[in-house]
């Protein structure tokens, strides 16, 4: 059929678009709301598509490497020292790497959790327990990757960055998810979980784990185990007792939290608080 120039314009014309294949309009500030709601259902939808019963969040750092990749990084920098010993910045890039290495045990750590809470709570078609990280390096890496040694199904929830973060390579990939509000990411965090696991981490951990600490507290959602691994290293970044010591919280807010040296003591806390929910 023949359509006039006039038609044409009104065809071509944004306006005429559909609402939903309106991409421009579904970017608008106003439509902000709509944008959540498809971040909130996309998500959902696809879980429950994946029979996704329960998970365990897994937190840490995205700077935590593999004690190969460790290794190789202080070798570097030691070498690059060489004979210039009067480098202050060279001398600082070998103690990092020297830190680097230490907590790279934490990386093997989350690998061996992920690769027991999956090969215990995936059996059969089941798919409780689920490993959700927040589908970057480091650690998140390392608990994906533990899921992903036994055939699990495990999940991420990317988020969009200003620097460019790709999802690690070990995440089912029907359950690697892209978010642009952390809102609705935090919420899926905490919809299925039956624990939360903090490994050492920088802000972004720190910021997961004190929301979730304060959603359990005042009972925004479930009570569940909040476990952290590594009580030295928790214990000399934050100060618990002092928040109870000034009065800021009660002294029982500390009993919200566990520490775990081992995958078998973080699972025997998880599945101990839990024995009597028929999970």
């Amino acid at each position: 059929m023949d359509i006039d120039a006039a038609t044409r314009k009104i065809l071509d014309s944004p306006a005429y678009l559909l609402a939903e294949d309106d991409r421009a309009l579904l970017k608008r500030d106003q439509l902000r709301a709509t944008r959540l709601s498809l971040e909130y259902l996309k998500c959902e939808l696809l879980q429950e598509e994946q029979n996704i019963g329960s998970t365990i969040v897994v937190f840490g750092g995205s700077r935590i490497v593999t004690r190969e990749i460790a290794e190789e990084r202080l070798a570097q920098a030691k070498a690059e020292v060489g004979d210039d010993q009067s480098s202050e910045v060279k001398h600082d890039a070998v103690r990092f790497a020297e830190t680097t290495l230490e907590l790279s045990r934490y990386y093997d750590l989350a690998r061996q959790f992920g690769r027991l809470v999956s090969s215990t709570c995936q059996l059969e078609g089941r798919c409780e327990y689920v490993i959700v990280t927040g589908g970057g390096p480091g650690i998140m890496e390392a608990a994906n990757r533990g899921a992903h040694d036994v055939n699990a199904k495990s999940i991420g929830l990317n988020i969009t960055l200003p620097h460019e973060q790709a999802p690690n390579p070990y995440i089912t990939p029907e359950l690697c998810f892209q978010f642009r509000y952390f809102a609705i990411r935090k919420m899926h965090f905490l919809l299925r979980a039956k624990a939360l696991v903090a490994f050492p981490g920088g802000f972004g951990t720190m910021d997961e784990l004190f929301e979730a600490l304060t959603l359990v507290q005042t009972d925004k959602t479930a009570h569940i185990p909040i476990v952290l691994f590594g009580r030295e290293f928790w214990e000399s970044m934050i100060n618990w007792q002092e928040f109870v010591d000034r009065g800021v919280i009660a002294p029982t807010d500390l009993d919200l939290m566990h520490y775990a040296e081992t995958a078998e003591e973080a699972w025997e806390i998880i599945s101990s608080f839990h024995s009597g929910d028929g999970a």
